[in-house]
């Protein structure tokens, strides 16, 4: 009996051993793992929804929220305003911006995610059986888009970086750098590849990739190629698109209200076609308190005045004058809630404005002045004007001139009555609290509330994109003819091909896309980082050095990778 007990148990023992790694492996029931995210349309919908995410997260400072301001300052746009003694961040470029800075790591990590995700869903859609192969091709060409998206941006910003093409399933420490060139053909192979999958602008969803988004971006790809003919192929299948047009006509919200058409097309909920805005080409979608869009956009934030800081020097009865607040409060006429993260340059303020009447420039657009509500009724600032009556010139302190003051951008924040009622201030009765010349006060800890959807891509900017290709290839007249298109919506006089420069189209670019621009990325791309911020910087152009027109391959990134070497880029230790 004990013999053929025991021949039971090994028999028992020897098929545990045969079947051993089927009775380890993982049966996931209760989360997603690559193997059954992918087993319906749903679920390939879901990774698409994640890679705008992703994007979001990258533009909105969801990784890193110092992250995301560099991306725009530190450039012929802005500078840093709130570490003015001793200079910090990248108001002292050279000591700042080192392979160890926190900065380019995780604008780094953030787009190779991108890449990893992208991959998976590329790889996925490729071997799937349980989706029709209509279903299968669209996916793989977003999730091209995305690729060639991410990896655009990291050879813009760091030249050559390692080029992974397929799913990462098993890790690896041994990745080396492609060139600069192979990264860009890497993208303009994806993005040729998604075009004739992709949906028109006009028959997609709003904020979906489109076919119209992906000749955009190939545009820009092409450029860097040295492709001109080519770029202006990709940019001229854009602009002659019947879906798309340049706005010229007031609409949507507020459109009725005192302002123009370049104002319009920054006000809440104006960004998508179902508005009737038919210049957006790429929107990044951003709603209040939707927990998909949960990411807030921190532009507001950053670029608009601490003003709730800013003070003056006002006589109250007679006496002598003594500082008080020069504001009430942060109110919605005028602006939600600001810290002065990032001040425009001097350049952009006073410089780059080549005709007074330029709509981009409009008292609308950019407000140069406030009322003082501040200061008691009975006092001589009361209702006079911050700069126009000379407060400014009598500034009680050095941070009012840079950080407290300075002109208003309005495309970077809300417009009276659009911010959630939520951050209004109210009184005992429960009903909104009045600025004394116009708008609702807002609460000061919650008034940058800022959920408005976000231009990626507009056309005024593919126009610029194919002047660039044209200027590039000797062809300033139709440089300067492009160029016109966008200066004339904008009221500001023609300029003539003897004008046309690669500093005049940056000019121009400024003077169209300021604030929503990655004016670092496009700075980097062009090679003109270090010559425009030593020009037009007054902070960080003091310190900035050549080697800066790339950014540094992150330190981590080398040191993680044991099994090859990851070069680091010239100029940095």
């Amino acid at each position: 009996m004990k013999k053929i007990f025991v021949f039971i148990f090994i028999v028992i023992i020897s098929g545990f051993s045969c079947n051993r790694d089927r009775f380890l492996a993982e049966d996931p029931l209760d989360f997603y793992t690559a193997d059954n995210a992918f087993n319906s349309a749903a679920g390939f919908q879901s990774s698409i929804n994640y890679l705008h995410n992703q994007m979001r997260a990258i533009l909105f400072g969801g990784y890193n929220l110092e992250s995301y301001f560099p991306l725009r300052y530190a450039t012929d746009f802005a500078v840093n305003a709130t570490d003015y003694a001793p200079p910090a961040k990248l108001n002292d470029y050279k000591n700042t911006m080192v392979p160890t800075y926190t900065v380019p790591e995780a604008i780094w990590r953030g787009l190779y995610l991108v890449v990893s995700n992208a991959n998976v869903v590329i790889t996925r859609s490729a071997t799937s059986t349980v989706i029709p192969e209509a279903d299968r091709v669209k996916f793989k060409a977003q999730a091209l888009f995305f690729r060639a998206w991410a990896y655009n941006f990291l050879a813009n910003l760091y030249g050559g970086v390692p080029l992974i093409l397929e799913e990462t399933v098993v890790p690896r420490r041994d990745y080396t750098r492609g060139t600069r060139d192979e990264v860009y053909t890497q993208c303009k192979k994806d993005l040729t590849e998604a075009i004739p999958v992709l949906g028109n602008v006009d028959a997609i969803t709003d904020g979906a990739v489109n076919k119209q988004a992906a000749q955009h971006l190939l545009t820009e790809v092409l450029i860097s190629l040295k492709d001109f003919g080519g770029a202006v192929a990709a940019a001229s299948a854009v602009i002659s698109y019947p879906g798309l047009s340049l706005m010229k006509n007031r609409f949507g919200r507020h459109a009725t209200r005192e302002g123009d058409v370049y104002k319009d097309l920054f006000e809440l909920n104006n960004q998508n076609r179902s508005s009737g805005n038919r210049e957006g080409i790429f929107i990044i979608q951003a709603d209040y308190q939707n927990a998909a869009t949960a990411t807030r956009d921190a532009i507001q934030w950053a670029i608009i005045p601490f003003l709730s800081n800013l003070r003056v020097s006002a006589s109250v009865g007679g006496a002598a004058p003594v500082s008080q607040p020069a504001i009430k409060g942060f109110n919605d006429k005028l602006a939600g809630r600001g810290v002065g993260w990032m001040r425009p340059s001097d350049y952009f303020l006073y410089e780059v404005w080549d005709d007074p009447n330029d709509m981009r420039n409009s008292k609308y657009n950019i407000v140069r002045d406030i009322r003082l509500d501040g200061p008691p009724a009975n006092s001589d600032a009361y209702g006079k004007y911050y700069v126009a009556d000379g407060y400014k010139a009598k500034a009680t302190s050095f941070a009012d001139t840079i950080r407290n003051w300075f002109p208003i951008l309005k495309k970077a924040t809300l417009s009276e009555g659009d911010f959630p009622q939520e951050v209004w201030q109210k009184n005992a009765a429960g009903n909104p609290v009045q600025a004394p010349f116009g708008g609702i006060l807002l609460l000061n800890s919650s008034g940058d509330v800022y959920q408005k959807d976000v231009y990626l891509m507009r056309l005024a900017e593919t126009y610029l994109l194919r002047a660039e290709a044209y200027l590039k290839n000797n062809e300033l007249g139709k440089a300067a003819d492009d160029i016109n298109v966008v200066r004339a919506r904008a009221n500001a006089h023609p300029v003539t091909p003897a004008q046309m420069s690669i500093d005049f189209l940056l000019d121009e670019r400024l003077r169209e896309l300021y604030v929503e621009e990655l004016r670092t990325v496009t700075l980097c791309r062009m090679g003109m980082l270090y010559d425009r911020t030593k020009r037009y910087n007054e902070k960080s152009g003091m310190s900035i050095e050549s080697y800066h027109n790339l950014w540094p391959i992150p330190y981590a990134e080398i040191e993680r990778n044991t099994g090859a070497v990851l070069e680091q880029n010239p100029g940095y230790k």
